[in-house]
């Protein structure tokens, strides 16, 4: 089943324009799906003319129309001009709009997933987004009312966390059995749309050395402990607590290629974040998780400091990219 993506730039300020041109310029990648770029035309020829390719681009009025194997131009002009190589209110409201547009293709049927290239926090706070992250506000956009997490995907390996973006000295209050309950069941149901067929996830402690017994804390014994209890009565396929120092030791590849782990939840934002940036940071995806649609982009950021010099790699954008069709072809089959 081939599926149809819309694509979008990103923080046009940075390297996505750059980067989205690298991805395209290769025909392989044409082929996987049928492809919508929304995208100011300005923008993309600047992008290309960094990245030294030249895209065959279609500009279409009907959106629905796309077929694979070329690129059609859903045209979205910026409102003003935006400043290159630093957060702006402008690079910020431009990536806003593309991705509204992106969102109400989704909500119309027209597309069957998302692929961006990377964001910048700073812009879109700047441009007023109103939410701490980009995830929140395509909840809101979408009306999606249920639970959703921020998922990072590094080589075949799923992370989410239970809390966000939040203040450290907020996490401990902010962990709670249904919390706990729902991130697992979040990042099952993720990994069965992404073609896991029997998931196998592991969970963190919050403390150094799981608690000690509770030496230096009772989250585990109290909290997390009892919850993944009820999550596996529930028929939920998870296992911990685990030690945050070592269980990414548990999810590294064996000899072989496999895993003992298809996924690890974790308490907080850099429980898991330090350890995939690690293990391949121009390798890892992040996935909207819990929405309607499957919503992909690369891990790392808008990369500023080399902006306009033609050495951003694709890496992470064609992973993000490769899983945005495998789940969009999932969820399209399933229409």
């Amino acid at each position: 089943m081939i599926p149809r993506l819309a694509l979008v730039l990103g923080d046009p300020a940075g390297i996505g324009p750059e980067i989205m041109a690298k991805l395209l310029a290769e025909e392989g990648n044409r082929q996987k799906a049928a492809l919508l770029l929304v995208a100011d035309p300005d923008e993309l020829a600047e992008g290309m003319r960094i990245a030294g390719v030249d895209l065959p681009i279609t500009r279409v009025n009907d959106p629905a129309a796309v077929a694979p194997g070329r690129i059609a131009l859903h045209e979205l002009r910026r409102a003003a001009p935006i400043p290159r190589a630093q957060s702006s209110a402008e690079g910020g409201a431009h990536a806003m709009a593309t991705l509204r547009e992106c969102l109400s293709l989704a909500q119309a049927g027209t597309v069957d997933g998302i692929c961006f290239a990377p964001l910048n926090k700073a812009s879109l706070h700047m441009a007023k987004m109103g939410h701490p992250d980009e995830l929140h506000w395509f909840a809101e956009v979408l009306g999606h009312k249920g639970a959703h997490s921020e998922f990072n995907v590094l080589d075949g390996l799923w992370t989410c966390r239970v809390t966000s973006h939040v203040a450290l000295r907020e996490v401990a209050d902010l962990i709670t059995p249904e919390k706990v309950i729902g991130a697992v069941a979040l990042i099952r149901d993720a990994l069965l749309q992404a073609g896991i067929e029997r998931p196998r996830i592991a969970v963190c402690g919050l403390n150094p050395h799981n608690g000690d017994n509770g030496a230096f804390g009772r989250e585990e014994i109290e909290i997390i402990g009892p919850a993944l209890e009820e999550a596996r009565r529930r028929g939920l396929p998870c296992e911990g607590p685990y030690p945050a120092d070592t269980i990414f030791l548990r999810a590294q590849p064996k000899a072989d290629g496999t895993r003992d782990v298809d996924a690890i939840v974790t308490m907080y934002h850099d429980q898991g974040q330090i350890a995939m940036k690690l293990m391949g940071f121009w390798r890892g995806i992040t996935v909207a998780g819990g929405l309607p649609v499957p919503i992909t982009t690369c891990a790392h950021g808008t990369g500023f400091d080399i902006q306009g010099k033609g050495v951003a790699r694709v890496g992470a954008l064609q992973a993000a990219f490769d899983l945005a069709c495998a789940m969009g072809a999932r969820r399209r089959a399933a229409a």
